[in-house]
């Protein structure tokens, strides 16, 4: 059984309303010929009367009294959603869920909240936090709806929108340095390297640097993420490669020295990734615009 149209929805809305034919169908500027055609058509469509018409009087079945509210409701939805689409109601509420690494979220995209909610008040923004591989596949299966991360974005379900330059310094404890120097690349045997894991994402900045020497270091200790990094290498418990906005304060106040400056590490980008195939990428677009104002910390 096909849908029922929204004028033989808003034609027996106005009989059901009025009670006589005549004047219904002169409110829907149809002739009351035409007018009872539509009343048919929709019965024969249902299968059910929905009036019982005498010479005097018109009254609603019980199959009629039953499908009045719904076809008002259905003809409120239509209007409102001719009025959204025409922009007279203001965007419908909509919860985002964005995904973010937890020192960035913390530092960053946390204090953009009050922000991003007066420019978009109809809009709730959840937050998410995570290692940017498992953002990435939480945007993948849907389970958020986008996240920003500096990691290189390989499942071709993804797309992704460029917020920020990354860059990265290796350093280490300012007293650790002094006792310690790490100013030649036959030091490092008696340095510890400090990284998030083994596969050494934070590292690879440096090591993949285009006319770096390998560095042998003594050790390596993993700390799952750069907020642990960082306080360990104030600590002097080793040095390590962290984003220079992450550091940038340490550095002027001296808690911390930069390790071979000379070597140009490589860079990366913050971007905001989403699914590929979304019908929200304008929203996610207009959300990134906001993000890339404010400067990293």
């Amino acid at each position: 059984m096909s849908t029922p149209s929204l004028d033989s929805l808003r034609c027996f809305i106005a009989a059901a309303r009025l009670l006589r034919f005549t004047r219904a169908a002169r409110s829907v500027a149809l002739t009351p010929t035409a007018f009872s055609q539509r009343i048919k058509q929709l019965e024969d469509q249902i299968g059910v009367s929905l009036f019982s018409r005498t010479t005097r009087s018109v009254t609603l079945t019980e199959a009629g009294l039953a499908l009045l509210p719904h076809a008002e409701r259905c003809l409120a939805i239509a209007d409102e959603g001719v009025r959204a689409a025409r922009g007279e109601t203001g965007p419908a509420p909509l919860e985002v869920i964005l995904g973010t690494r937890h020192e960035l979220g913390l530092s960053w995209i946390l204090p953009q909240l009050d922000a991003l909610s007066l420019e978009r008040p109809w809009l709730n923004l959840h937050l998410a936090f995570g290692a940017a591989s498992d953002l990435h596949r939480r945007v993948g299966s849907l389970e958020i709806d986008c996240a920003v991360t500096s990691a290189h974005v390989s499942d071709p379900r993804l797309d992704a929108i460029p917020l920020h330059r990354e860059d990265y310094v290796l350093v280490g404890g300012a007293a650790h340095l002094e006792s310690t120097p790490l100013t030649k690349v036959e030091h490092a045997g008696r340095h510890t390297l400090l990284d998030i894991s083994a596969e050494l994402p934070l590292y690879r900045y440096f090591r993949d640097a285009s006319g770096t020497r390998m560095l042998r270091f003594g050790k390596h200790t993993y700390l799952g993420t750069i907020a642990a990094i960082r306080h360990r290498v104030i600590e002097g418990a080793g040095v390590a490669v962290l984003p220079e906005y992450l550091v940038r304060d340490d550095l002027a106040a001296r808690r911390v020295r930069r390790v071979l400056p000379k070597v140009a590490l490589l860079h990366d980008h913050f971007r905001l990734v989403f699914r590929a195939d979304d019908a929200r990428r304008a929203l996610f677009e207009s959300l990134a615009a906001s993000l890339a104002k404010t400067p990293l910390r």
